[in-house]
């Protein structure tokens, strides 16, 4: 392929296929819960990329369990399983509280190691002391943070509640302790022109990362940004509206731009129609039905092809970051 994909990466590592399964431990968030606020991201209905098999069991064996079922049943089967603390900020608790959600995952016989999703500012030394413990009994851990946007006038438009020098701190850390990082990153955050995407490539390569998702803004329904969109026209105007081919092609553009050694884990994101707020800013095939996750990849490999380029090959090397990320 003509990027680094995710798959590839879990297969010279483990030397089969690997699946990660989704987990919701029972966290809440800083920025509901009163600390940081009470309204949350504006963006951020959590539910909305949550598989359905959650709601159904309550203990993380048993979320385990049915996940393995559905993707057995659904997908090919993996040769391992890696479990996906996925719901909300999964450092967010009492370091006595995260040990026992994370030895119930890795207790389960089928889990081989930890994928864990949280914010930047919910980590500290005793929880990263934790997660390194368990890579050096041989599990694989990660740790997957919500970057969202490099920019910091555009984390406070979205109420994030910390800045990207917080965001680069706590990345920093976690690759100190030699555990994979990685980064989510939303395209098309209010006020954020095509330069300022493409900026953040350079941003990002400063960072020991190993992984990175790209995913297009969505509004989504029940969440503050649905109000500012219905309600504010000013708002609107400063959210910009890919069609497909201009969201491929910004994809491609970063790509180029980022460090080629960097995992790409996800080159856009998908929620059920149901929770789909403004639908018409929905990416839709030709013949007019709504594009799924899995086919946005072939369009960028061909457009990476069309173009006779891949990723990297507009990253600007001298400016990086020397510091390694942690190797496969």
């Amino acid at each position: 392929m003509r990027y680094n994909a995710y798959s590839d990466y879990f297969r010279q590592r483990f030397g089969t296929r690997v699946q990660k399964l989704s987990v919701d431990a029972g966290f809440s968030c800083p920025n509901r819960d009163g600390r940081l606020g009470t309204g949350g991201c504006t963006f951020c209905a959590n539910e909305a990329f949550s598989p359905s098999y959650l709601r159904r069991v309550a203990t993380v064996t048993a979320q385990l369990d049915e996940g393995i079922d559905f993707h057995r049943r659904r997908y090919r089967s993996a040769a391992r399983y890696v479990a996906y603390f996925q719901a909300y900020s999964n450092t967010y608790a009492p370091t006595a509280i995260l040990r026992e959600r994370y030895d119930e995952a890795l207790r389960h016989p089928d889990v081989t190691g930890l994928v864990v999703g949280t914010r930047p500012d919910c980590v500290g030394d005793e929880v990263l002391d934790l997660l390194a413990g368990y890579a050096a009994q041989g599990y694989y851990v990660a740790v997957e943070y919500g970057i969202e946007s490099c920019h910091d006038r555009t984390l406070r438009a979205v109420n994030r509640g910390h800045n990207f020098a917080c965001t680069a701190a706590a990345i920093r850390a976690t690759a100190e302790r030699g555990l994979p990082v990685g980064g989510h990153l939303i395209l098309g955050l209010p006020g954020e022109s095509r330069d300022d995407i493409l900026a953040e490539a350079a941003m990002l390569n400063a960072l020991p990362l190993t992984t990175v998702k790209f995913h297009q803004l969505q509004i989504l329904k029940g969440t503050a940004m649905e109000h500012q969109y219905r309600d504010d026209e000013a708002f609107r105007q400063l959210l910009p509206q890919f069609a497909l081919e201009e969201y491929i092609a910004l994809v491609c553009d970063l790509l180029e731009r980022l460090r080629p050694d960097m995992v790409v884990e996800r080159l856009a994101g998908e929620v059920p129609p149901r929770f789909q707020a403004c639908p018409e800013r929905s990416f839709r095939r030709s013949d007019g039905r709504l594009l799924r996750n899995e086919e946005v990849p072939a369009l960028v490999e061909a457009e990476l092809a069309r173009r006779g380029t891949r990723q990297g090959i507009r990253a600007d090397i001298q400016n990086m970051n020397q510091q390694s990320t942690p190797s496969l």
